[in-house]
């Protein structure tokens, strides 16, 4: 049988009349204020359990990710993708920052987009993206610019080619060379921040 529901009636009659609700009241405020330190470490370990284990807003600084992404652009990560799945080519990642090229007072995490991964070879002519000997057709890049010649070069085993949608002012794979695995924090999959610029990532 299920339990019942109380209902106002179920209460027994205050002994002194009706005269109990300012201490009922109190009760109940002193009850709230002793919960409430608990209630705050309770939001605060599952708000960091969130980010830690599932997902991290970032926030974009640069116009390297151009046109994709914009300075002041602030995204969803997910870091569940890549514990059930391999990271593929065209992903929009966040990993942790190269050592290559920074000092400690300048690493911060990068965003950029996967280009090839194990195994495949890159080389970019004049602009133009070569995967495997073929061209790639790829629309989210700026087109108005042109890039250095780069490669050929063969990813190495569990690692990953990134570059900027924005080619010609990006500091990517092609300056510190390919990201391990292990480096990557998680997969970007929203815009949520400007509320104009919300949308999914693709």
């Amino acid at each position: 049988m299920s339990e019942p529901q109380l209902r106002r009636d179920d209460y027994e009659p205050d002994p002194d009349g009706g005269n109990g609700g300012g201490r009922e009241k109190e009760g109940g405020i002193l009850t709230f204020l002793g919960e409430l330190p608990v209630l705050i470490l309770t939001a605060v370990v599952v708000a960091w359990l969130i980010k830690t284990l599932l997902v991290q807003p970032f926030f974009i600084p640069s116009s390297s990710m151009e046109p994709t992404l914009i300075p002041g652009d602030r995204v969803l990560v997910s870091k569940l993708n890549y514990r059930f799945w391999e990271p593929q080519r065209k992903d929009i990642i966040v990993f942790k920052a190269p050592e290559r090229g920074q000092s400690v007072e300048q690493q911060q995490d990068f965003i950029k987009r996967i280009v090839a991964t194990t195994g495949m070879e890159i080389e970019v002519e004049q602009g133009k993206l070569i995967v495997d000997g073929k061209r790639q057709t790829e629309g989210f890049t700026r087109a108005d610019r042109q890039t250095s010649t780069f490669g050929p070069f063969t990813v190495p085993l569990d690692s990953v080619f990134v570059m900027g949608d924005n080619r010609a002012n990006s500091k990517d794979s092609r300056f510190f060379g390919p990201v391990d695995d292990d480096s990557i924090i998680g997969k970007a999959f929203l815009v949520y921040w400007p509320p104009d610029r919300i949308r999914i990532l693709n």
